[in-house]
């Protein structure tokens, strides 16, 4: 990946992290070694991060100062900021439509950033942590992943149940990131009007069409990336205008620029994986 000719070289641009991203509907897993702090930021998803190895450090709006923890879940639209203090962190994004994403809803409303406990985080990330180690294949890493989710949010069978068109919508919607989307066209395979879909859906999901569209389009484009793709070509197959347009989006959803994470074992990165503790 680093060998394409759009892409900056790893040593002379700031590194926020190295590691891997893996995605699976409904969902993705940002894991590896966090090297920078990342500015004050929003995204539609819920953030769950897992510390695998040291701490991190979290700051919301309205708290005083950072705080260090090993886990924490952000729910969705909430700004913060993120240091991740050198560790090692497996972070997921959980789309808050889904099961597991109701589920979260569901355990931690009231909450903007709830903060784990060194046990519960611990135990929800130490079988995933166990397989990142292993450098397991991205299928069984998504697997491990998804279970992590489920350790944190619970029974997702018991979460309010999904709204059939919302899903549908969705789903439409995935498949088709790479061309022009409108209210109007994924109204109609809703069959409601849309002004009424545009008022279910943010019912449902929280956001806004729009806003859900930005971050489902900048997780497609860095999954692309991360898989070989250089940047230009990952831009153009997730909607995107050009490189440029992505590293906007990217910065004003996930507080970094896209070309600041770089992918394990590419040439003059930080190499390594942090080996299995019996930390409790």
């Amino acid at each position: 990946m680093e060998t394409h000719t759009d892409q900056l070289d790893s040593r002379k641009r700031p590194v926020a992290g190295v590691g891997r991203i893996i995605g699976w509907p409904g969902g993705s897993l940002w894991i590896g070694r966090h090297l920078a702090s990342i500015q004050d930021h929003a995204h539609h998803a819920i953030q769950i991060s897992l510390a695998m190895e040291g701490s991190f450090r979290i700051q919301a709006d309205g708290w005083p100062e950072a705080r260090a923890t090993r886990g924490m879940v952000v729910m969705p639209d909430r700004r913060h900021r993120f240091d991740g203090c050198g560790a090692w962190v497996a972070t997921l994004f959980v789309e808050p439509n889904s099961a597991r994403g109701a589920a979260l809803r569901e355990r931690f409303a009231g909450f903007d950033i709830a903060l784990l406990s060194d046990a519960e985080a611990h135990e929800a990330v130490r079988y995933l942590h166990a397989q990142y180690t292993a450098a397991a294949p991205d299928d069984l890493m998504a697997q491990f992943a998804q279970g992590a989710v489920c350790r944190i949010a619970g029974n997702p069978a018991m979460a309010p149940g999904e709204d059939p068109r919302i899903t549908a919508a969705l789903a439409w919607m995935h498949a088709r990131l790479s061309t022009p989307i409108r209210l109007e066209d994924v109204a109609a395979i809703t069959h409601l009007s849309p002004s009424r879909f545009r008022h279910l859906f943010v019912a449902h999901t929280g956001t806004s069409l729009r806003a859900w569209l930005l971050w489902a389009r900048v997780a497609r484009a860095v999954e692309y990336a991360f898989q070989g793709r250089s940047w230009t070509e990952a831009a153009h197959e997730a909607g995107f205008a050009d490189a440029a347009h992505l590293a906007r989006t990217c910065r004003r959803v996930f507080g970094v620029a896209p070309t600041m994470l770089v992918p394990e074992k590419a040439p003059g990165t930080i190499s390594g994986r942090p080996q299995e503790s019996n930390r409790p």
